[in-house]
């Protein structure tokens, strides 16, 4: 059982099929584009080896601040594009965490659930929360700016 005080979870739907929004979730050049707390932020640097025990890391840039946010992990479920879990370690910290996303594609949208789980304190689960909304919401707009096929 997942201890709710320490858990963020989340669930959007996004107007994209499963492929398109797991891609999203796996592909350095696209996440680059979207991962970023802010909508003001520059581009977030981001590396993938895609395999379970492959290693995924991301860097977010706040400009106004001169300040980045990074951070990494290892796959531990790749699933395409049902489910893709990894751990999380920010780089000034050492509490490993973990983020499962769900994929399920209805009638050409997908719902997202997304859980990051293993969180130090409630400050820590409201911090990630916000965060993870304004990441969450950078991937729906980039998502609806790709011409659908």
């Amino acid at each position: 059982m997942i201890d709710t005080k320490s858990t963020v979870r989340i669930e959007r739907t996004y107007q994209a099929p499963a492929d398109a929004v797991f891609a999203a979730w796996t592909s350095p050049e696209v996440m680059r584009r979207w991962w970023r707390v802010e909508q003001g932020w520059g581009e977030s640097d981001a590396e993938v080896d895609l395999r379970v025990g492959g290693d995924i890391r991301v860097v977010m840039h706040d400009t106004d601040k001169d300040a980045e946010y990074g951070g990494g992990g290892k796959y531990t479920e790749i699933d395409p594009p049902n489910r893709l879990a990894f751990t999380w370690l920010w780089d000034d910290d050492d509490r490993r965490t973990l983020i499962e996303i769900d994929f399920e594609e209805v009638d050409g949208a997908t719902k997202v659930s997304f859980t990051h789980s293993g969180l130090w304190d409630e400050q820590a689960v409201r911090d990630h929360e916000g965060g993870w909304t304004g990441i969450l919401a950078r991937l729906a707009s980039m998502l609806e700016e790709q011409p659908r096929g």
